[in-house]
């Protein structure tokens, strides 16, 4: 069976856009070239759909836009289509909903499968919309006997999986039922090393069953989700026959007799994905949203001047406008370094100095603050300060601000709220200090963009005299390392200390990050890029005592 997969970029909840993307495909592909094209999971209405699924009058357009693809495929006899939808369950008691492949051909639909392992858990929150499918089912088409399923289905192979979520294994089911492709229809969230973890998985599913596999994923930024795509195909062996391409959208025909090459998989380089899946986060989530220029403010620091680059990557220069505010605390290195830097990229850069707004506000607040030491008070109303005029410029001129702050920053609080933590989109708050570090050299590789005294100089946010990030946090390697396994590994302090950590800093830390939450929860949204990010996938509690 040669099959077309479709690796598509949905707009959530745009279901007229996603069936006009759906219409264009299934125009382009050559009658006779193709008996099956295949979309992503939950295509017409995008991944993911969230609380729209709660509105009824969104599920009646939902299966008022599957009338019109069963006109589509009306229109080609030639060509079956496999898309991901919500379905009805008709059940009386549950959530009402599946979420759905549906095979139709001749406008009719052949055949449904429903989602049978609702993850929820991190990013994802299936179970609270939908119910769970209750069996797998081989469906005979144009000659090969069809094994679909979607996403989570087949992430629960014990051979495979260090802790099994589930007690079913519908892709062992379908292969145990004749199955003679496999098709899972996905969309599966990028972070770090996803990639490598994904091919693997669904090459071991082949190779296991000896059944030719076909994985097709969403490509896209929603919210804070970027989703990479490279859906692929596998001959028995495990073999891939076919790697779409990461992070674009992409068509390619596949005969799923096709023997593939014994050829190692070559991913990305790391920083090389990061670039891509940060710069597609930003361009999606400006266009989805109907913003087309950015505003940022830059410090002389490596985390604004690594947000320009991502931001110029994404938008392009002449859409990213660039503003400087420095203080009687600022060095002239951070004003000429951000200077430059707006030079290399090509974007505009205002200077806006803030002494004289400070000078007011201080004066203002005189007497209130009569016999109290001069404190962190006064370095936060820079950053307030800083904040309001980026906001000016996002009101005048109609860009959106990007913040700026890192995921080290923003685990343990040493940030602003108002101030450096406003915005509308925070780019990089899911990189480590460390790995900001790492990046940004990434985009230096083949000519200097970031001055490099960048670099070389010490963290420091210039609020005060001589002041340095270490003078309150502990340096960044061991900071960075603390929260890897604080956040992500999920260990104890008592743990991490045993890993060669200090406890006084440890302890710091630790309550460090819990203290901060009730600032995190109102911090603009972050891009997820790591195992473990703040915002949908991290829902601690803000008013709460571990004991």
């Amino acid at each position: 069976m040669k099959v077309a997969l479709a690796q598509l970029n949905p707009t959530v909840g745009d279901i007229e856009s996603n069936l006009a993307a759906l219409r264009r495909t299934v125009d382009g592909i050559k009658p006779g070239s193709a008996d099956l094209v295949v979309f992503p999971e939950l295509f017409l209405c995008g991944y993911p759909p969230r609380d729209l699924l709660g509105l009824p009058w969104f599920i009646d357009r939902m299966e008022k836009a599957l009338e019109d693809v069963l006109a589509v495929a009306g229109s080609r006899p030639d060509l079956g289509i496999l898309l991901g939808t919500v379905t009805r369950s008709g059940m009386i008691s549950g959530k009402g909903l599946f979420n759905s492949a549906l095979l139709i051909e001749g406008g009719k639909v052949l055949f449904e499968q429903h989602k049978q392992l609702l993850p929820t858990y991190d990013v994802f929150d299936e179970s609270r919309y939908f119910d769970a499918g209750l069996t797998s089912r081989v469906f005979s088409f144009r000659g090969e006997k069809l094994g679909i399923s979607i996403c989570e289905d087949a992430w629960n192979d014990p051979e495979f999986e260090v802790n099994l979520f589930y007690n079913r294994n519908p892709i062992e089911v379908l292969a145990r039922s004749g199955s003679s492709l496999m098709i899972n229809i996905s969309a599966s969230p990028y972070h770090v090393k996803k990639d490598t973890v994904r091919y693997e998985r669904y090459s071991h599913h082949a190779r296991k069953w000896r059944i030719p596999t076909i994985y097709i994923g969403q490509v896209g930024g929603n919210d804070d989700l970027i989703f990479d795509g490279r859906s692929m195909a596998f001959d028995v062996e495990g073999h891939h026959t076919a790697l779409l391409k990461p992070f674009e959208e992409d068509l390619s025909i596949v005969d799923s007799r096709k023997t593939g090459a014994d050829e190692p998989y070559q991913s990305l380089p790391d920083m090389e994905a990061m670039r891509r899946a940060l710069s597609l986060g930003v361009s999606d989530y400006l266009r989805k949203c109907g913003f087309r220029n950015a505003v940022i403010g830059l410090s002389g620091g490596i985390d604004s001047a690594l947000t320009a680059c991502i931001a110029v990557d994404a938008i392009g220069s002449d859409n990213v406008r660039a503003i400087t505010m420095p203080s009687g605390y600022s060095s002239k290195g951070s004003v000429d370094d951000s200077l430059k830097l707006a030079d290399n990229l090509g974007i505009k850069c205002d200077v806006i100095p803030i002494d004289d707004i400070l000078s007011q506000y201080e004066a203002s607040l005189k007497q209130a603050f009569t016999n109290k030491t001069r404190d962190v008070t006064e370095e936060n109303l820079q950053a307030r300060i800083r904040g309001n005029l980026l906001m000016a410029y996002s009101n005048k001129f109609g860009g959106i601000v990007l913040a700026t702050g890192n995921k080290s920053e923003l685990a343990v609080g040493y940030c602003t709220l108002y101030g450096d933590m406003s915005g509308g989109l925070a780019v990089i708050s899911d990189l480590p200090k460390m790995m900001v570090y790492e990046l940004a050299r990434w985009y230096n590789r083949d000519r200097e963009i970031i001055p490099g005294s960048v670099f070389t100089k010490p963290p420091s946010a210039e609020l005060s005299t001589d002041q340095k990030d270490q003078d309150v946090l502990p340096p960044y390697d061991i900071l960075d390392n603390i929260l890897e396994m604080y956040l992500d590994q999920r260990m104890s302090e008592d743990e991490i200390v045993s890993q060669g950590f200090g406890r006084e800093t440890v302890d710091w830390v630790v309550k460090s990050i819990d203290r901060s939450e009730y600032k995190r929860r109102q911090a603009p949204l972050g891009l997820r890029v790591t195992t473990k990010a703040f915002g949908t996938g991290w829902r601690m509690p803000i008013a709460a005592r571990k004991t």
